[in-house]
């Protein structure tokens, strides 16, 4: 973004992705604690990772989640994950999904990463139930 003051067409529409798929509450936090330093950082993601690669038609919300999902296990992104299966509530990714996206992750990357990021999805999908039952 060249202008601070105008976001570019991109950094709105990867906005309003940002904002379908994690929420509205967790983007709201994420905002609230930029500074200067991490400003540039923020738009990057919303442009690049929310403008252009999530807004793109080809692959449904459901289908990025499962994919992003298997990769941040495999990466042993550990908070990633946790933000990304929460988002299932918003993308239409099922527990199945994400279970099979975790088999992938063992064969091809490594049975401790899966078996690492199935107890961080056990954990998110543990609060989610809570959190709808309350």
């Amino acid at each position: 973004m060249n202008d601070p003051t105008t976001p570019s067409e991109r950094y709105l529409q990867g906005m309003a992705t940002r904002r379908a798929v994690l929420g509205d509450s967790h983007v709201d936090r994420a905002q609230q604690g930029v500074t200067d330093f991490d400003r540039p950082f923020q738009e990057l993601i919303t442009e690049a990772a929310w403008g252009h690669v999530w807004s793109r038609p080809t692959l449904s919300w459901r289908e990025r989640s499962i994919v992003t999902i298997a990769l941040l296990a495999a990466l042993g992104q550990d908070d990633e994950v946790a933000m990304h299966v929460r988002a299932t509530r918003n993308t239409g990714a099922t527990r199945d999904d994400i279970c099979e996206a975790l088999l992938h992750v063992a064969i091809y990357a490594g049975v401790p990463a899966a078996n690492h990021a199935i107890k961080i999805a056990k954990q998110v999908f543990e609060q989610m139930d809570a959190e709808q039952a309350a």
